[in-house]
């Protein structure tokens, strides 16, 4: 697709000046989610800058995703003026601003469900910031984080997320743990809230496990063992050998159910063990 730009364009373009104009439209986007105020016509629509704005820059939304031209300029000028890193050192620092401003406050000092509630809307909001950053800057995607063998905007996203919200993952687990703990002792809580929650723990591990495992799985398999040895010794003492078994085989599927709503399926070997 090809687009005309101005013929201001052809002057070298002011840093500072584009990024202020950038940030504009990424505080728009921050007021107004978790959906953006881009309704159908602005969504197609090309802004232009104001007239002082100096290199007449283009921000053209279109329907496959978004793309700010004055970024794709800031990044393909001589080299001696090629901001590209400045640009992907700004995205970094923008998304950790909206997680230390936005989605940690609204954690801390918060505990249990309510905590858990505050998260899961945080990260949910955090998504839409990096979705919509990552079709701004989508140059640097596709070439300089490509040529640079850089982290991907999308990975850098997820990795600050994790990074910033990291010390609160403690409680966060413990309070999962909890709600299980509740449930297996007969009280209904909100499954579909712990599956958001345990989703969080898994998509921060990129396509790995390791974080999941190391930062909620390990835990509360221990606590599970820890439930199930109390409740064994209680009722091997109190039931005929026939009625344990069937206690046993019943907890057996409770788990199974637990897995198949909220745990991720590979926890169900271990959980079963």
């Amino acid at each position: 697709m090809d687009y005309a730009y101005p013929h201001a364009m052809a002057k070298v373009i002011d840093f500072k000046k584009e990024w202020d104009y950038i940030q504009k439209i990424i505080t728009k986007l921050k007021e107004s989610l978790p959906e953006p105020k881009f309704n159908a016509e602005e969504y197609m629509l090309t802004y232009s800058y104001p007239s002082d704005a100096g290199s007449g820059c283009l921000l053209v939304l279109e329907g496959h995703g978004a793309i700010v031209i004055c970024a794709y300029k800031l990044c393909t000028q001589m080299r001696r003026n090629d901001h590209s890193k400045e640009l992907y050192d700004k995205y970094r620092e923008t998304i950790e601003e909206h997680v230390n401003s936005m989605v940690l406050p609204s954690v801390k000092g918060k505990d249990g469900e309510l905590m858990l509630r505050e998260l899961v809307k945080g990260w949910s909001n955090h998504k839409v910031m990096v979705k919509w950053l990552s079709r701004f800057f989508t140059y640097l995607n596709r070439y300089y984080a490509e040529r640079g063998a850089l982290p991907k905007l999308n990975e850098v996203g997820l990795a600050c997320f994790r990074d910033q919200v990291h010390p609160e993952f403690g409680k966060v687990r413990d309070a999962v743990i909890g709600l299980i703990g509740q449930e297996r002792n007969g009280e209904q809580i909100d499954q579909a809230l712990l599956k958001n929650v345990v989703d969080i723990f898994v998509e921060v591990g990129m396509g790995k496990m390791n974080y999941y495992e190391k930062n909620f799985e390990t835990m509360m398999l221990q606590d599970s063992a820890a439930y199930y040895s109390g409740k064994a010794s209680i009722w091997i003492s109190e039931y005929p050998y026939p009625d344990y078994i069937l206690k046993v085989e019943e907890c057996l599927k409770q788990e199974m159910d637990r897995v198949s709503h909220y745990l991720h399926s590979s926890t169900e070997p271990k959980l079963l063990e």
